[in-house]
């Protein structure tokens, strides 16, 4: 799924090659996709705009539209942002989540936006579980993970109860960690995902804050999540990397996950 560092790519693949660029059509037809509007509603909207800039909050992203609406686009599971010729080549972003479609199949396209001069941006989906939304809800949206302040960080993960894989997930309380990033975290600050948030002491949290700001920043340098040191060892019959203890599976924050057998225990 994609997390912050591919939500990232996206965006700069805007950010490149589509503002600017007069719109003189959309495809807005999938009103699953493009609920709650109506097929024609987003078209009408954006019609004779340009997009102007393009922003990134955890794993939303938005467009302005030079005096119009927001454009809020997210990618769901298996969406991805491109920018096409008028030939129908790729420009910009080449194929960057491994194992997917090669550049110019885009028979997913969930809605796209064409270009005066004939170039389209295109939400390309094959599981339909992407969503472009006019004036998208951010408020709800806390810090963002790639740049959230030390003291924020503080305040978000301790609060409460919750396990701190669940508060890490918590998209209002830092926004653009998904599951495999969080494991990741977790593998690195050697926290076991269903440690209490209340019981991680001022080291633990160091650890965590650490651990989240290189995950992030080793993320977005090497090409998305799935680079990631512990990420491949997410299997069935998989060692810890780093010191080759079983790699266990279970639930924790709801979700799916798996940490080091040795260095995460429950117990600290």
């Amino acid at each position: 799924m994609p997390e912050l560092p591919e939500v990232e790519f996206a965006r700069s693949v805007i950010e490149r090659a589509a503002l600017g660029r007069l719109i003189t059509g959309v495809d807005d037809s999938d009103g699953y996709v493009c609920r709650p509007h109506r097929p024609g509603h987003i078209r009408d909207a954006l019609a004779g705009r340009r997009l102007v800039a393009a922003y990134r909050r955890g794993k939303s992203m938005w467009c302005e539209t030079g005096g119009g609406p927001l454009l809020g686009v997210h990618l769901g599971m298996s969406g991805k942002i491109v920018v096409a010729d008028p030939d129908g080549t790729e420009v910009d972003g080449g194929d960057y989540w491994e194992g997917r479609r090669a550049p110019g199949d885009y028979r997913w396209a969930r809605f796209t936006v064409t270009f005066e001069d004939g170039g389209r941006l295109m939400l390309v989906d094959p599981r339909r579980l992407g969503r472009i939304v006019l004036d998208p809800a951010l408020d709800e949206l806390g810090p963002d993970a790639a740049t959230i302040s030390a003291g924020a960080f503080r305040a978000a993960v301790t609060k409460g109860t919750a396990t701190v894989k669940a508060r890490l997930l918590d998209q209002r309380a830092i926004a653009g960690i998904g599951n495999l990033l969080a494991d990741e975290i977790l593998w690195r600050a050697r926290l076991h995902p269903a440690r209490p948030v209340d019981e991680l002491d001022r080291a633990d949290v160091e650890r965590l804050l650490r651990a989240t700001r290189g995950a992030v920043s080793a993320a977005l340098e090497h090409g998305g999540v799935h680079t990631l040191d512990v990420i491949p060892f997410r299997k069935p019959g998989a060692r810890c990397p780093r010191d080759h203890a079983p790699m266990v599976r279970g639930k924790a924050g709801g979700r799916t996950s798996w940490w080091c057998g040795a260095e995460q225990r429950l117990s600290g």
